[in-house]
């Protein structure tokens, strides 16, 4: 997998430790990664642990300052990639994606992207079946983006149902199997 590159969007979720995990075992198996982290995920998780992970640059602007990897970064970071994985997608990012707005680094670099496009949603379970959620997520499928349904168990909130990102090791499978 040494000339495979993925490149990781961690939204703000609890969940966001999962994908560090996630890029720790990618690496391991020898994908080369780029993180790009939204505000709010910046919140749950920090950009270190993503650089220490992945021993690359973790991208969190659109205009970054110190941008060294393209001109224009989500251009390049799409033409880079052999696959965008959004872990964990959260409600907010789903709707974006679906509506086709582009007002961050990740949501502009969804929308760059040709290649094969994985979302791990992961929130409460009443946001994960609200039908707008669902509805978004129906339209995604339809436009031949790679849904990994979450599973039942316990949630950041206390409670328990399906919301809860899926296991990196089932991730990892389902990118395997697209790249």
């Amino acid at each position: 997998m040494k000339d495979k590159k993925i490149v990781i969007g961690v939204t703000g979720s609890a969940a966001a430790f999962k994908a560090a995990i996630l890029a720790s075992r990618l690496k391991q198996d020898g994908y080369s990664l780029r993180t790009v982290l939204t505000e709010n995920a910046q919140r749950f998780i920090g950009v270190e642990t993503f650089k220490a992970l992945t021993r690359n640059p973790v991208f969190c602007r659109l205009f970054p300052r110190d941008n060294t990897f393209d001109a224009v970064l989500h251009i390049g970071l799409a033409r880079w990639l052999d696959l965008l994985a959004i872990v964990p997608a959260t409600a907010n990012i789903i709707g974006k994606i679906a509506g086709g707005i582009a007002d961050d680094l990740l949501t502009s670099l969804v929308l760059a992207v040709d290649k094969p496009v994985l979302i791990a949603p992961a929130m409460n379970k009443t946001m994960y079946l609200n039908p707008a959620v669902q509805d978004n997520i129906k339209l995604l499928r339809q436009r031949g983006y790679h849904i990994i349904e979450p599973e039942d168990g316990h949630l950041a909130c206390g409670e328990s149902g399906k919301g809860r990102l899926v296991d990196p090791e089932d991730i990892i499978k389902k990118i395997g199997g697209l790249i």
